[in-house]
């Protein structure tokens, strides 16, 4: 499903890899709709229901858009979220050091849940009488009051305007600010969160919410009768699940089943614990105190410190990396400027590195597997473990390579590629654009081959030589027709085409210097 989207859409404006913003957004446009309705509402046994109803019918152009708008915009951050969850679990981005944004998430559910049932209630139509109802008794199964909360519910005249005034203010401001705190509790260890969706996908949702408002406009049931019993209701699932669970169960048996689901959702990112790839090192040896690396750490796990040398003397900074936060993605190896293969030193080295998967294992990789490449033009394939497996891209003239995220790959790496035929051309791929299993790892490569960011690929490189593409785990055979139409431009452009007896001469050579060596 992903896929279509970003085939319809393009993949730059998938609504699937920005769930987490368009439940934002859904936020601002329940605010700003939810505001509206306030300025009508009064917050009394009979007016309550009666205002809501002039909103309907009399003000139906405005006042019943902006109530369906409301009531759609919180179905639709309920389905945004539950996507959201689903796909972090599925991708695994809720375990190692992502726990806390997924612990974090789970009382977000709870939130919104209450929200959404305390809203229900200030219509106070037959629907709102048995959710307070259902309400009641399920506070009734925790021996925490004194007397009974059905017993507010039993007549018409048990019932005062102060029930409307608490409601109000929890709908309104209590729950809210809590929101607003658990959703700044969620994004507090992601440096520069999305948090807005592109334009394009703000406009499709508003005008599809709005749509469905025009077509099909919210309403209310009959006034709330507590002398009688409301024999059909249309249920909003997506909140109110657990009321007909009850009446085919008991409250003691919600609580726990509640109970359960909370406590797994939240226990999740370590069942079973995972085994935690090493976290990144730090070579002070060649550190400069750059912090190209803490500024391009998706997770903030670096951090620059003062350099304390022998004499006790600050000289400069140098970047300290956080175990309990560091996802081992490798983003910082590819933003050191130390990380190059043009420097006169032997073992190569760099200031930060994977122990894993290190600049030296990169390099020696990368000349094995081009050694294996006869055919021209050679193509060096950078690949990432979470896109296409690039390695099951058995294709003439290609030499491939894995990383563990395609943001660790050094710019001067691909000019190193480029240089003395080693390859004649450079294609890189990974995860879909904006959608990087490390969050920023494929912009990242994509600024600093443009030049935007530091480390940046030098200006003299011949950018016709490299290719990229970001694509899905299912388009493999998109991705291969995609480094053919490369290779056949590097032909074309007289790239790695040379005759037959270059060919074998250059091949000789290798065979007697025994490759090229970093």
């Amino acid at each position: 499903m992903e896929d279509w989207y970003g085939y319809a859409f393009g993949q730059d404006q998938n609504p699937f890899t920005y769930l987490g913003a368009i439940t934002i957004y859904l936020f601002w446009i329940i605010l700003v709709s939810g505001l509206y309705l306030f300025i009508f509402f009064e917050m009394n046994v009979t007016g309550a229901y009666h205002s809501v109803e002039w909103l309907t019918h009399e003000q139906w152009y405005l006042g019943g858009v902006m109530r369906s708008l409301h009531r759609y915009a919180s179905d639709a951050a309920v389905v945004a979220i539950l996507l959201h969850v689903a796909r972090e679990f599925l991708r695994n981005r809720y375990r190692g050091p992502r726990w806390y944004s997924w612990f974090t998430g789970v009382p977000l559910l709870w939130m919104l849940t209450l929200l959404g049932i305390t809203g229900y209630w200030l219509v106070w139509d037959e629907l709102a009488q048995y959710i307070a109802i259902g309400s009641a008794e399920l506070l009734d199964a925790i021996p925490i009051f004194t007397d009974p909360m059905a017993r507010n519910f039993l007549t018409n005249e048990a019932l005062s305007d102060r029930f409307f005034t608490l409601m109000a203010f929890l709908h309104l401001l209590g729950i809210p600010i809590f929101l607003i705190l658990g959703i700044w509790f969620h994004v507090l260890r992601v440096v520069n969160p999305k948090i807005n969706p592109p334009r394009s996908v703000m406009a499709g949702t508003l005008i599809a919410l709005l749509a469905l408002s025009l077509v099909k406009p919210a309403v209310s049931h009959e006034f709330a009768d507590l002398g009688m019993v409301p024999t059909r209701l249309n249920l909003d699932w997506f909140y109110l699940a657990i009321y007909p669970v009850m009446d085919l169960t008991s409250p003691q048996f919600v609580w726990g089943l509640l109970a359960v689901g909370t406590v797994l959702l939240a226990a999740l990112p370590w069942l079973p614990p995972e085994k935690k790839q090493p976290a990144a090192e730090v070579h002070l040896s060649q550190c400069s105190g750059c912090t190209f690396c803490a500024l391009d750490c998706p997770y903030g796990a670096i951090t620059l410190v003062d350099h304390i040398s022998e004499d006790k003397k600050r000289s400069h900074k140098e970047a300290v990396v956080d175990p309990s936060m560091c996802v081992s993605c490798g983003i910082c190896t590819g933003s050191c400027p130390q990380a190059t293969p043009f420097r006169k030193h032997d073992p190569l080295a760099t200031a930060i590195d994977l122990p894993q998967f290190s600049l030296r294992h990169l390099y020696a990789t990368v000349e094995d597997n081009l050694s294996k490449a006869e055919e021209r033009p050679r193509i060096v394939v950078y690949g990432c473990d979470h896109g296409v497996a690039v390695e099951t891209l058995d294709m003439p003239g290609v030499a491939t390579v894995s990383l563990p995220c395609t943001g660790l790959l050094p710019p001067s790496t691909i000019e190193y590629n480029l240089r003395e035929e080693r390859a004649d051309g450079v294609f890189i791929t990974g995860c879909c654009s904006g959608d990087c299993q490390y969050r920023t790892g494929n912009t990242l490569v994509e600024e600093r081959i443009e030049g935007k960011r530091e480390p940046r690929l030098r200006a003299r490189v011949d950018r016709s030589r490299i290719r990229v593409r970001w694509a899905s785990v299912n388009e493999a055979r998109t991705l291969r027709s995609e480094i053919q139409a490369f290779a056949n431009d590097l032909k074309a452009s007289s790239v790695g085409g040379p005759s037959d007896d270059a060919q074998s001469k250059q091949a000789t050579g290798r065979q007697a210097a025994g490759g090229d060596h970093v």
